[in-house]
């Protein structure tokens, strides 16, 4: 691999590392049309994946005058538990991308630590990231916050400028490009222009991604 000065790269983990993105996702919108709030789903990936639960929620709230329960963050949280268990995979390509990689890496993501740990297990991946699992619960700090990004690149000993950050969300990216780090946008048709436009080098395929590294 193509090193191009990167000495470490963090990867987001839901819908770069593993296909729990989507799931998440539909499960939200799913709570929340029992409260009559319709989205469309490329919409939701934009303007909630990346972010903190409690503000995509409220994203969410924001359509209804119904008060949602307020265990409603409790039924997401089984509810997509429930479904990983069933359904997450490994994102395409990602085994063999982790397989070859030389460089030090991570994964840094807005999730709390159980569901890192429990969708890379589910996938296979954990041994991959042990001692290398970095969550914004940790430090009260979200996306498009960079602080999650710069805690895992301080704690690897590395510089921003010496990283690469790998996304799939807008708020991912400009997290990483507000801390001062290379960001790689793993896109799709829908998200390839939001994501290029907040400062990210796009790509389709995981089997594309070692040559930006």
């Amino acid at each position: 691999m193509n090193t191009n000065n990167v000495k470490c790269v963090i990867f987001d983990c839901d819908g770069v590392l593993v296909d729990s993105e989507i799931i998440g996702i539909r499960v939200l919108l799913g709570l929340a049309a029992e409260y009559g709030v319709s989205m469309e789903e490329q919409e939701a990936v934009r303007v909630m994946s990346g972010r903190n639960l409690v503000e995509a929620v409220a994203i969410l709230q924001a359509l209804t005058d119904r008060p949602f329960a307020d265990n409603f963050i409790e039924q997401y949280r089984t509810r997509s538990y429930a479904l990983f268990e069933k359904e997450v995979k490994p994102v395409d390509g990602i085994r063999e991308v982790l397989e070859q990689l030389t460089l030090p890496f991570c994964v840094a993501s807005s999730g709390p630590v159980k569901k890192i740990e429990l969708n890379l297990r589910l996938t296979g991946l954990l041994p991959f990231f042990e001692g290398r699992i970095f969550s914004a619960y940790t430090i009260n700090s979200w996306k498009p916050d960079p602080g999650i990004f710069l805690h895992a690149a301080a704690t690897m000993g590395f510089d921003p400028a010496e990283c690469v950050v790998v996304e799939d969300s807008l708020a991912g990216i400009q997290a990483a490009r507000a801390g001062g780090f290379r960001a790689l946008g793993y896109a799709s048709d829908h998200s390839a222009a939001y994501l290029e436009a907040a400062g990210a080098e796009v790509f389709y395929s995981m089997k594309d991604l070692p040559r930006f590294l």
